[in-house]
């Protein structure tokens, strides 16, 4: 299937592109501070001024949504960047070299897919304190495992073919191997795979915020929020409605991104 008869990647691009023009150009016209408390306005509904009104504090949730953007983004890019390079060069390794380095990677695999993620991420951030950091730290400690299981099953099949097998026949290095012959064939899995571990990692940081284990008042994220709107769910609603809908058109976005790589690039036979 081509990029013409798959019009999942157009619509989850389009959401993406709509999110972070967002972002990125809202805050050039709209002067307004997503921490500056004004108590005599609280709860102050949608107006010109305020166009998705003001919090229990008075502060402006527009301002708010975009700046709560920019960190749901820099945890969804930057956790699956490093989560997926951990996760491509493990399962390299493993993949290629079989025996005990395969079964003592793939056992620590093993272990951390035992635990839910989420509940896995809850106590790491619990033990070392909520934070950005910690929270980054404990998404990537959970979320390495599965590029790692998508390039190893890539990587097994692939050194059975007749490419790799006249690389290791002419005495090429194993480094070159994996880098060069065997990563450029596992790396559009990878990207698929990335694509729909955004919008995971995006979820996991709302989630993780709404419990207070995220990103710490007075910074905005989303999560936090929706948790803080749903205490005034029927006297301000746009409290947890607006934060809600951006939310939900970022996930969406990158949910249907993934899946039109998806069709693209995964192998028939794995369908």
């Amino acid at each position: 299937m081509g990029f013409r008869e798959n019009p999942f990647i157009f619509i989850g691009a389009f959401l993406i592109g709509f999110i972070i023009l967002f972002t990125l150009i809202t805050p050039l016209f709209y002067k307004a501070s997503p921490f500056e408390i004004d108590l005599e306005h609280r709860f102050a509904p949608p107006s010109r001024e305020h166009p998705l009104g003001r919090d229990e504090l008075g502060r402006d949730e527009l301002a708010r949504i975009v700046y709560g953007a920019r960190i749901s983004l820099f945890v969804g890019f930057i956790v699956v960047l490093i989560s997926g390079i951990i996760g491509l060069i493990m399962g390299l390794i493993s993949g290629f070299a079989g025996g005990l380095v395969d079964e003592i990677i793939m056992r620590s695999v093993d272990i951390l897919l035992a635990f839910p993620g989420i509940l896995l991420a809850i106590a790491l951030i619990a033990f070392f304190g909520p934070s950005l950091l910690n929270l980054i730290f404990a998404l990537v400690v959970t979320g390495w495992v599965s590029y790692s299981r998508l390039a190893r099953a890539q990587v097994l099949k692939l050194k059975e073919m007749d490419f790799i097998i006249a690389a290791r026949a002419i005495g090429v290095s194993y480094l070159r191997i994996l880098f060069k012959h065997l990563m450029p064939n596992v790396l559009p899995l990878i990207l698929v795979q990335a694509s729909l571990g955004i919008s995971g990692a995006i979820l996991a940081e709302s989630g993780l915020s709404f419990l207070g284990l995220g990103v710490q008042p007075p910074t905005p994220s989303w999560g936090a929020m929706i948790n803080q709107g749903r205490n005034h769910l029927f006297e301000a609603p746009w409290l947890t409605i607006f934060p809600g809908i951006a939310l939900l058109i970022t996930v969406l976005g990158f949910n249907l991104l993934g899946e039109g790589l998806r069709k693209i690039y995964t192998p028939k036979e794995w369908e």
